[in-house]
Parts: C-alpha cells; sequence; structure tokens
C-alpha cells in the first residue's frame, strides 16, 4: 500500500512539513547527486501561485543538505511562454535566491532518448535528469485546461528543453492522447520524492489562472500517482474520470484506487473547487494558445553575425542536427533538429537566433 501525507502548513512553517515529508519516505542521499525539480511554468511572482514558492524550494534544499553531503543540482525547462529565458524565470519567480547557489540551466545539455514513436520517435531531455541518482520534485497543487490537473506526473513535462513540449502537445492532436503522452514522458525517468505546494493552489482555468485558492497543505509521497489521486480527490474529481491516471496504472506505475493509498492527515475534499473543463476545451479551443504553440514548433536555430566559430552548440546538439566549416558559421539541418534549442541556450555568445525556416 502507497502512501500520501497531507500536512498543514504555511510558507513561514513549511519547514516542518518538508521535514515531515522526508521522515516518512526516506532518500539516501549522502554523496549521491540530487536533482530538485521545482515547477517553472514561467516568469511570475509567488504570490501568483504559478511556480513553486520559493519557501518550498529553501525548505527542500536546506533538507538535502542535511542529510548531505550531496551534489545538488536544482533547475527546470520553463513552458513555452519562457523558453529560452532559464535564468530570469528562475530570477523572477524567486526561485534563484531560494535555490542557494544550487541552481543550474538544465536546458543547456540534453540527451536523446527513444520515445513512443505514436508521439514522436525520440526528444531530447535534460542530461542531469537521467543522470541523477535521486530526483526530489516540487509541483504545485494546480488546474490545467488541457489535463485538468497537474501535479506530480505533469511536472516531469519540464524535463524536456526547448519547443518539444510543444511539439508534442500538436502530436498528440487530443485532449486524451496528450494525458498519454504526459505518461510517456514521465517514464523516462520517475523521480523519487514528490513534495506538492498546496499552501497557495490554483483553480479555474490553469495552469495560470489568477484564480487561487488558500489551501494550507503539502502534500508528500514518493509515487506519483498515488500523489495525483489525492490531490485530484480534494479537488473534488474522480480520478477514473483522466486518462492519463488509468494509463499511469496500465503501465504499472501506481494505482489511484482509494483502497489502496494510506492517507497520512485528512483528505478532505475542498469545498467549491472550480475545475476546468474535463474535455481539454480550454486550451485546444484557445487560438492564441495554439499559435504560439505552433510558432514555437517552426523555429529554427541560426547563428548571427556574433557567433565566434567556437563549435560548442555542434558539440552538444543530442541529435548532430549542427554542422560547421572551418570558415562557415554552424549550420541546422531542419530536417534532423528536434526544437530541444539547446544551442540556444549553452551558446556563450548568445548567438543563437531562433527564426522562421
Amino acid at each position: 500500500m502507497t502512501k500520501v501525507l497531507i500536512h498543514p502548513a504555511t510558507y513561514d512553517t513549511v519547514k516542518e512539513a518538508v521535514d515531515l515529508a522526508f521522515s516518512h519516505f526516506p532518500q539516501k542521499l549522502s554523496g549521491k547527486k540530487v536533482l530538485i525539480k521545482p515547477n517553472v511554468l514561467r516568469s511570475a511572482t509567488p504570490a501568483e501561485g504559478i511556480v513553486t514558492h520559493p519557501a518550498v524550494l529553501r525548505a527542500v534544499v536546506e533538507r538535502v543538505e542535511e542529510e548531505g553531503p550531496a551534489e545538488i543540482i536544482v533547475g527546470d525547462n520553463p513552458g513555452v511562454i519562457s523558453y529560452g529565458a532559464n535564468e530570469k524565470t528562475f530570477e523572477d519567480t524567486g526561485l534563484m535566491a531560494a535555490a542557494k547557489g544550487y541552481y543550474r540551466n538544465i536546458g543547456n545539455d540534453s540527451v536523446k532518448a527513444d520515445f513512443n514513436p505514436a508521439f514522436l520517435p525520440s526528444v531530447s531531455i535534460s542530461r542531469i535528469v537521467l543522470e541523477a541518482d535521486v530526483i526530489i520534485s516540487l509541483p504545485k497543487f494546480k488546474t490545467h485546461g488541457l489535463t485538468v490537473m497537474t501535479g506530480a506526473v505533469k511536472n516531469s513535462y519540464g524535463f524536456l528543453p526547448g519547443a518539444q513540449k510543444a511539439k508534442l502537445h500538436q502530436a498528440a492532436g487530443s485532449p486524451e492522447r496528450f494525458h498519454e503522452a504526459v505518461v510517456e514522458v514521465f517514464k523516462l525517468r520517475v523521480p523519487d520524492l514528490f513534495i506538492v505546494d498546496a499552501v497557495l493552489g490554483m483553480e479555474g482555468n490553469g495552469p495560470a489562472s489568477p484564480d487561487l485558492r488558500e489551501i494550507g497543505k503539502i502534500l508528500a509521497s514518493d509515487n506519483a500517482v498515488a500523489m495525483d489521486s489525492v490531490m485530484a480527490r480534494m479537488m473534488g474529481l474522480d480520478p477514473g474520470r483522466l486518462r492519463f491516471f488509468r494509463k499511469a496504472k496500465e503501465d504499472g506505475l501506481g494505482d489511484y484506487a482509494r483502497e489502496s493509498i494510506e492517507v497520512i492527515g485528512r483528505l478532505e475534499p475542498i469545498p467549491n473547487f472550480v475545475l476546468p473543463p474535463l474535455g481539454g476545451e480550454a486550451i485546444l479551443k484557445n487560438k492564441a494558445m495554439q499559435d504560439a504553440m505552433r510558432q514555437k514548433t517552426q523555429l529554427i536555430p541560426e547563428a548571427s553575425e556574433a557567433c565566434t566559430g567556437c563549435g560548442t552548440c555542434v558539440d552538444q546538439c543530442p541529435v548532430g542536427a549542427l554542422s560547421m566549416g572551418d570558415d562557415d558559421p554552424p549550420h541546422v539541418d531542419a530536417g534532423v533538429c528536434i526544437t530541444c534549442f539547446c544551442c540556444q541556450e549553452i551558446c556563450p555568445e548568445k548567438a543563437m537566433v531562433l527564426k522562421q525556416p
């Protein structure tokens, strides 16, 4: 039987809840490489409830320091709106300071990984995701216009750098298929511990809705499916109605049945919690959002006059889409490029620009 912790907390008292999470779900961290991944959708203030609150990240970082010594890396790949501005996004949200010097731009070093060919034959995934001994995922308690809710499973979508996230949206083609794609990304490297920031939650048409709810909880588990099912029930939602729960269970990632989960604390539905439409129409019928994702997937990197010909982008491209001659700037093969845009992230001169082909 899997366990899920629900513990009262404020951002001033979050350390107590985080310590309790590590007590119930102990991790062997000494001498290990530990990736801590908050939910950093885009630039936003902590009060907007869009990203994992800095107080939660800081408490987790300090607990890992206490459990160490460990090699700590804090990072995420922001979504479509803030892509290419990793450092700025962490600064704007207050998460850079909360990372206590452990921040790393995980978008500038990635590797190719085989994927489900029903969606894409391969994806680029941040290298540290595959190299980390322990991954601690810090989701935010939020709704989502396409997946209805976003939590432990969906937070792993940020393992993919660049416009691949938008490309996968398009490859899925429907809300139900996108649910399955999210699970496929999650399976690339299942995190070891999940600590959810549910102190200030989000309802309505997330993941960037202005409709916030004071929930006053920290949730924790070592199983994402159980964790998300508890979140769903707090939202007043039957998890069995969502395809990503059924897909995750089919793939042996966990069970969402209430009787299979031991809840440590009180599981209570949040009164009058507002959910987005269950069919995913909130994003699929949002023309501005669809146009933004389509535009991102059509961009191709190109070297500007600032290029010094150092070859860093060529060396770092996970799929070998970049090449250069002795006196020529880097050239991208659009047919090979998978729009991870690691070349743009890694370029020391910021010389790689994104253009329409």
